[in-house]
């Protein structure tokens, strides 16, 4: 096994990366992935706030208008499976710039659709990039990021998703009464600009490196970094913990020289041994957060204008405060997070989620502003949940499987992108009432909460330490 200054490799570029104080590298990485993360959530509300104009304009009825969301969810569902095994297998950087550039292309084409089946074509392409890209996106920065702030870390660079969603409805209250559903999409064009300058600047994870056996490539990698660190801090950097950090187990049938690192991961290792419950409880509640956060975002601008006849920009605005609320949310739990720990702030916001929805079914949706309220104050609990799996996700996985497990999580959030939105389409098309629409969100909410309860803690562990 290659060896460091007398320490194997692998446990040296882990101690090292531990050791790393925050420092402008960080800020740097965190904000070009976090541009991308952006720009991804950017993309994804495009299709809602595009719906009540394509409605009337292409004369849509809901069950062409479901078709038309979904598409793009079908897309996210494959694409996360495909970078999943990308993102292993060429890198988490590479991956991610492949998915920015699918993402971002075919948002040009969508915005040249001339009937509802071209425009979910391309809606479901562009769903094969923001599928992928978010996942492997969220590995990457767990890779990076201290053990003792991991929580923090990653959640502060979450907040982008959020406010991607939140940036998406606020340029569509001006954009798309004054220019058109089309110039929306232009917009989401221009990520393709990051995705050309993101390999040149954001150096792969030295974890995956190691993995991958590219030893002296992760060595000069953690290197460059600690220089970078290093001189934009004004003291020295800490030593390496003379205790090496615990190594990774390795894979199942691992010859005696791969067996010294984490190795190749195969698929099936997320469904055997300890990594089965955790595959499971983590599966559940990407579905059950999905399921409730598309449910309602998909069709909140249709349900203002349809159902309580506010205008478009009215309902742009409501949608636009669900949003900010949401933003809120993610960032009180990137607060808590490393205090309470993973499972407690899980369970509470899940409980918050059962709660706001329940009152809002129980005391009946008579009103546009009640409905605003009350899914405000769900987004405040959901999006907690959404970011906070994104950073539970990669934390359950070691490095040869992490981008797989992760994105495997996303393969059951896109599942319930697509059924949220179709459950609730159905309802509302069969002329179910609002009260049952947001009763059955409340009842899938609660299922989440209990399923949290047996999530694996995984607060103020290396990454190595929770897969040794």
């Amino acid at each position: 096994m290659t060896t460091v200054a007398g320490r194997p490799a692998g446990r040296s570029v882990a101690a090292r990366l531990e050791r790393l104080p925050h420092s402008r590298w960080h800020v740097k990485v965190r904000f070009l992935i976090g541009a991308v993360t952006f720009f991804e959530a950017f993309d994804q509300l495009l299709a809602a706030s595009a719906l009540p104009v394509l409605m009337k304009q292409w004369q849509l009825t809901t069950g062409q208008a479901t078709f038309a969301v979904t598409a793009g969810s079908v897309g996210m569902l494959l694409g996360a499976l495909a970078a999943g095994w990308m993102g292993d297998l060429i890198g988490r950087v590479r991956t991610v710039a492949i998915g920015v550039a699918v993402t971002a292309l075919a948002s040009l084409a969508v915005a040249l659709s001339t009937g509802i089946e071209l425009f979910a074509f391309f809606r479901f392409v562009q769903g094969l990039g923001i599928g992928g890209v978010v996942p492997v996106a969220a590995t990457y920065i767990n890779e990076i990021a201290r053990s003792d702030r991991r929580g923090r870390f990653v959640l502060l660079y979450e907040m982008v998703f959020p406010a991607g969603l939140a940036a998406a409805t606020l340029v569509a209250v001006w954009v798309v009464p004054n220019l058109g559903w089309r110039a929306m999409f232009v917009i989401g064009a221009l990520p393709v600009l990051i995705a050309a300058m993101l390999p040149r600047h954001v150096a792969e994870s030295p974890r995956w490196l190691l993995a991958r056996g590219r030893t002296e490539e992760a060595e000069r990698v953690i290197a460059r970094i600690e220089a970078e660190v290093a001189s934009s801090t004004p003291d020295p950097l800490p030593e390496p913990a003379a205790e090496a950090p615990a190594t990774e187990t390795p894979a199942a049938g691992a010859d005696d020289e791969t067996s010294q690192g984490p190795g190749q991961g195969r698929l099936r290792e997320l469904f055997s041994g300890r990594y089965l419950r955790r595959t499971a409880v983590v599966s559940g509640l990407w579905f059950v957060a999905y399921y409730v956060n598309h449910g309602i975002s998909t069709w909140l601008p249709s349900l203002y204008t349809r159902n309580f006849g506010l205008d478009l920009t009215t309902a742009l605005v409501y949608t636009l405060l669900s949003n900010v609320t949401g933003l809120l949310g993610t960032l009180l739990v990137a607060l808590l997070i490393d205090r309470i720990g993973r499972r407690p702030a899980l369970v509470a916001a899940l409980g918050g989620t059962t709660l706001a929805l329940a009152t809002l079914a129980l005391t009946g949706a008579v009103s546009g502003g009640r409905v605003a309220l009350f899914a405000s104050c769900t987004t405040f609990f959901v999006y907690a949940v959404n970011a906070g799996l994104y950073l539970y996700s990669p934390e359950l996985y070691p490095t040869r499987n992490r981008a797989k497990g992760a994105a495997f999580g996303g393969l059951w959030n896109r599942l319930g992108v697509i059924l949220g939105p179709i459950t609730v389409g159905a309802i509302l098309g069969a002329g179910g009432s609002l009260t049952l629409v947001f009763a059955q969100l409340a009842c899938v909410a609660a299922v989440g909460a209990a399923i949290a309860c047996f999530a694996v803690e995984t607060k103020g562990k290396t990454l190595e330490e929770l897969n040794s």
